[in-house]
């Protein structure tokens, strides 16, 4: 007769075949997961899907002691999944404008972790190594807290096929770099991008330092870094001092404390994810009194919430402009389609340029 023991090690050894198998079929899937991820330009973590699902699956665990456990398996089994996508994904590129160090290259890397990062000479360039194939999404900025929106890359959505499929927002930290054994009583000249010495401008005062205008903070921090010189610093991130052996002098040197940079996901096909709970349209109106207040009321009588609006001029058509706009939901429901149907009757061009989770922090 078998034994208590014995009995338990046929269940758990006949459990863990069935196990196995199902953990290959889980994986298989993920693959599923990752190639849709991959061909909408989205992120391998989406905690809000994490969180539904240990939700929905703990709640077949009736014991509550076991169900702690069980979500404990949960996320464990989450996290294993991440990592075989993240091990997928490296072979992933992601285009950027500048070079490496650049607030770019770093929203790029948190965004998709493992990548290989492919550095452009501009906005224009990153945007059509995606067009062509080349790379597989790009990552550039579409505002900044402190100097409003960048008009180039909002252009450039406007006027290609591309689609955003998330908007990431990256808190933007300066920094007085200089070279290893260097202080900031040290620094008598300091080199960035004219913005970065803006935000720092109050302790560029302070400190009395001279300024050279670089054409990016990463840029201005390798010439550091080639100078060797005790006196030269650089303004820029902690991820670029680390990258060119530079020493951090001083942190946190922004005038606003709060300094963010909005970072958009571009690649070819528009992505449909209940994660993303927001949508952005850009459209032209008739040359008519009224006309923009009329395709705005359109939003609100069918219950969207306009969450910002933005004018740009065209560039072929003197005083005239397109409009950007991010509304709260998307217009993949019936309700959705018949306001597109009836806003499109306002504009002379109307597209749905993608979709978003609001305040996604990197």
């Amino acid at each position: 007769m078998a034994s208590k023991l014995e009995e338990a090690r046929k269940i758990i050894n006949e459990v863990d075949a069935q196990m196995a198998q199902l953990f290959v079929k889980r994986m298989h899937a993920a693959e599923m997961v990752y190639e849709h991820k991959k061909e909408f330009g989205l992120p391998i973590l989406d905690q809000k899907r994490e969180d539904a699902v240990i939700e929905k699956n703990s709640a077949y665990i009736e014991d509550d002691v076991l169900k702690g456990y069980y979500i404990d398996y949960l996320k464990h089994l989450m996290s294993v999944s991440r990592a075989y996508q993240y091990r997928m994904q490296s072979g992933l590129k992601i285009a950027y404008s500048g070079v490496e160090g650049a607030f770019a290259h770093i929203a790029a890397g948190r965004i998709f972790p493992g990548s290989s990062r492919i550095s452009h000479t501009d906005f224009q360039a990153a945007y059509d190594a995606v067009v062509n194939g080349e790379c597989d999404a790009a990552v550039l900025p579409i505002e900044n807290s402190y100097a409003g929106e960048v008009g180039q890359t909002i252009d450039l959505i406007f006027s290609g096929g591309l689609f955003i499929n998330g908007i990431y927002e990256l808190e933007v930290r300066q920094n007085l770099l200089g070279i290893p054994g260097a202080s900031a009583e040290d620094i008598r000249t300091v080199t960035s991008h004219p913005q970065a010495l803006s935000q720092c401008h109050d302790y560029i005062e302070m400190r009395g330092f001279k300024t050279e205008e670089s054409s990016n903070t990463a840029l201005s921090a390798k010439m550091v870094a080639e100078a060797n010189d005790r006196t030269l610093g650089a303004i820029a991130s902690a991820e670029t001092a680390e990258l060119y052996g530079l020493k951090v002098l001083a942190a946190n040197i922004n005038k606003n404390g709060e300094n963010t940079t909005r970072f958009a996901v571009l690649s070819k096909v528009r992505a449909k994810s209940p994660s993303l709970t927001s949508s952005i349209l850009m459209f032209t109106v008739k040359n008519e009194a009224g006309s923009l207040a009329n395709a705005l009321s359109i939003l609100g009588k069918y219950g969207y919430n306009m969450t910002a609006l933005r004018s740009r001029p065209l560039r072929k058509h003197s005083w005239q402009y397109y409009f950007y706009i991010e509304i709260d939901g998307t217009t993949d429901s019936e309700n959705g389609q018949k306001m597109l149907e009836e806003l499109g009757k306002m504009c002379d061009q109307l597209k749905v340029a993608g979709t978003f989770a609001p305040h996604t922090e990197i």
